[in-house]
């Protein structure tokens, strides 16, 4: 098996990085036309539609490791996703808003804290026994559904 120099992955991990932001502005600058045509509030959008998109390769690489009957490998997939974006993506957004001239700031709504309250002990129950079962799943895609629910009538 070839290894690639540390200068070639360094730089294809860079191109891989351009091209993700990229294709992150092009999905931004789209959604104005749907929020008008189908009535969404952005908050639906960027907490719902927007999370579904961008997350789109582990949730699939999730749920095939669920059907493989790997529930530790889609359990730690789904876990670590969320956990890189609240530990460091968000962040980072945070300082390259702030260079970049138009500040963002990482204060939430109520409805946000509560979600992620929620989620975070939905998730700790589920992960407590380290034995999932299709159940668990149900009642995290119920929780899901509740939420999603809940930012589609928060107006804008």
């Amino acid at each position: 098996m070839a290894e690639w120099s540390k200068g070639k992955a360094t730089g294809i991990l860079i191109a891989a990085t351009a091209g993700v932001v990229l294709m992150s502005e092009t999905l931004v600058g789209s959604i104005e036309p749907v929020l008008d045509a189908l009535g969404w509030s952005e908050l639906f959008v960027g907490v719902v539609v927007v999370a579904l998109v961008g997350n789109a390769a582990e949730h699939s690489t999730a749920v095939l490791m669920a059907m493989q009957n790997r529930m530790d490998a889609a359990i730690e997939i789904a876990v670590g996703s969320t956990t890189q974006v609240a530990m460091l993506v968000a962040p980072i957004t945070v300082f390259v808003s702030w260079l970049a001239g138009s500040p963002m700031s990482l204060e939430f709504i109520a409805a946000e804290l509560v979600s992620i309250l929620i989620s975070v002990l939905l998730v700790n129950q589920v992960a407590r026994d380290g034995e999932p079962n299709w159940l668990e799943g149900l009642i995290l895609l119920g929780a899901y559904l509740i939420i999603a629910a809940a930012f589609y009538f928060i107006p804008a």
